[in-house]
């Protein structure tokens, strides 16, 4: 890793400690989660998707489930009901892989390697739209995450790729923030503003 690298990753850390530090101590916290579960499920009416894939949320994150289950029981009672999937990732930390399974309210749930709750023994699925969580997010629709590179890899995988959208509070932006080569932008990034990407 040469200096320029190292200099990237320490400020990358030191951003991840700042803005989970700040999210944890938002005074408007409350309000700022109501907000953004009215844009995602403003966002989410008309979409074609019928299986989506989200996240359990850890370090003071949006939860996107209440806005999913929302979701799902809008399309059972149209007209002609789709059967709308939920799936949340299940990590291999061996083989550093991350799959996705059903996931509903009350489903059996256990904590996977890192000790976040996953579903147990549910089907596995493939996901057409992805919200992601972002510590941070930037101009074009790059993300910041944790730095274990799972979304990357997964998504690499993935054929087709699926449709994917960054979850995040308006005091997560980072205007300093300069992607590398291998960023691939998000498709979307939703905040308690509204859609910020694209723009």
């Amino acid at each position: 890793m040469n200096t320029s690298d190292e200099n990237r990753a320490q400020a990358k850390k030191a951003w991840r400690q700042q803005l989970i530090e700040k999210r944890l101590q938002l005074p408007d916290r409350e309000q700022r989660i109501d907000l953004l579960q009215r844009v995602m499920r403003i966002w989410l009416v008309g979409r074609p998707e019928t299986v989506i894939g989200a996240y359990w949320p850890i370090k003071g994150e949006f939860d996107p489930l209440p806005a999913l289950h929302r979701w799902k029981e809008d399309g059972e009672l149209v007209e002609r009901p789709k059967l709308r999937k939920i799936g949340l990732p299940v990590v291999d930390k061996v083989h550093k892989t991350m799959t996705f399974h059903a996931w509903y309210p009350g489903c059996p749930m256990e904590d996977d390697a890192y000790g976040i709750p996953k579903p147990k023994d549910t089907e596995v699925i493939y996901p057409t739209l992805l919200f992601m969580a972002c510590v941070g997010y930037a101009a074009g629709g790059y993300r910041l995450g944790y730095g274990g590179g799972f979304y990357d890899r997964m998504l690499a995988d993935l054929n087709p790729r699926p449709f994917t959208v960054g979850l995040g509070f308006g005091t997560d932006f980072l205007p300093d923030f300069e992607p590398e080569p291998h960023d691939v932008p998000l498709d979307a990034i939703l905040n308690d503003h509204g859609v910020v990407w694209p723009v």
